[in-house]
């Protein structure tokens, strides 16, 4: 029977799937330009997430206040990764070594093998313990829609989620930096050819994407109250399924992917136990590998 607790169910899923979008959206946009996963990104969202505590509790700033900073860690880490996990793989600029195979795989490795050093020094600084929000900082205040209740952190998931996404959708099709990284993604060796800079490209792409990221962490902690340095792992892995169900290259594939995976676990957590649901993601991966081994929205050709 559907009544206000399904709905509400429902509705935290596709709060947390607009999560799942926004880290996805920083592996398509790394994957469309690169063809490289960057899996050091959830080290980027549990940042977010640590930073958020530092300017709430060290700082005394309110939670919007934290924003600023959230953004500015974000960025430098983004910044960082590229620098250290993705560049020395780019020091040769002929077609061969840019669609090479073995580069690809190398960044790989290289951002997972960033990420886990970025995982362990967190362990080290924050000693591995689940730490909490403040009370008073955290948006956790009831609202009734309609019947169906949610917390203001939830609210607050979804309406960042959406400027987000829709101001994301703006810098690629509105600004010159969204144009060159979208002829870098379709052709990157003729924008190279055309005078466009690929390193400044790839910079701008890693620097949205790990602002996207952080935001998402930052929301997240203040939503839910609670950050472990290991929080970016399971987000990162949900993400990573998201942009492939989504198509590897298409973002808004990623996103539709995203909800439907947190609608899909909010729907699975009326029938089965809480850890069960953490199956669904990967189960909606398989099936979308069996019938759509495209993906749903990869782009025709690519």
């Amino acid at each position: 029977m559907f009544d206000s607790f399904v709905a509400g169910q429902l509705a935290i899923g596709a709060s947390v799937g607009l999560t799942y979008a926004l880290v996805a959206i920083g592996f398509t946009l790394i994957y469309r330009v690169l063809s490289a996963v960057n899996f050091a990104h959830g080290e980027v969202y549990t940042l977010g997430a640590f930073a958020t505590l530092v300017a709430v509790t060290t700082l005394k700033a309110p939670p919007l206040a934290a924003v600023p900073l959230v953004i500015v860690v974000g960025l430098a880490a983004g910044l960082g990764i590229e620098r250290v996990a993705f560049r020395p793989f780019r020091r040769f600029t002929d077609e061969a070594s840019l669609k090479s195979r073995a580069v690809r795989e190398a960044t790989l490795l290289s951002s997972l093998a960033l990420g886990i050093v970025g995982r362990e020094a967190m362990d080290q600084v924050w000693h591995g313990q689940w730490l909490a929000i403040p009370q008073d900082k955290m948006l956790n205040q009831p609202v009734n829609l309609g019947g169906v209740m949610l917390s203001a952190g939830e609210l607050a998931i979804a309406g960042l989620s959406l400027v987000l996404l829709v101001g994301l959708q703006w810098l690629l099709l509105r600004t010159r930096v969204g144009l060159e990284i979208r002829a870098v993604s379709s052709n990157l060796v003729g924008a190279q050819f055309s005078g466009i800079d690929i390193n400044r490209v790839v910079l701008a792409t890693f620097a949205v994407g790990s602002i996207l990221g952080a935001l998402a962490g930052m929301v997240v902690s203040l939503a839910y109250g609670s950050i472990q340095s290991s929080m970016g792992l399971t987000v990162v892995l949900k993400a990573f399924v998201a942009m492939v169900i989504g198509g590897l290259t298409s973002i808004p594939g990623a996103v539709v992917a995203g909800v439907l995976i947190g609608v899909a676990e909010g729907a699975a957590s009326l029938w089965v136990a809480s850890a069960w649901t953490e199956m669904v993601a990967y189960v909606l991966l398989i099936f979308t590998l069996i019938f759509f081994p495209r993906g749903l929205f990869r782009r025709r050709g690519a």
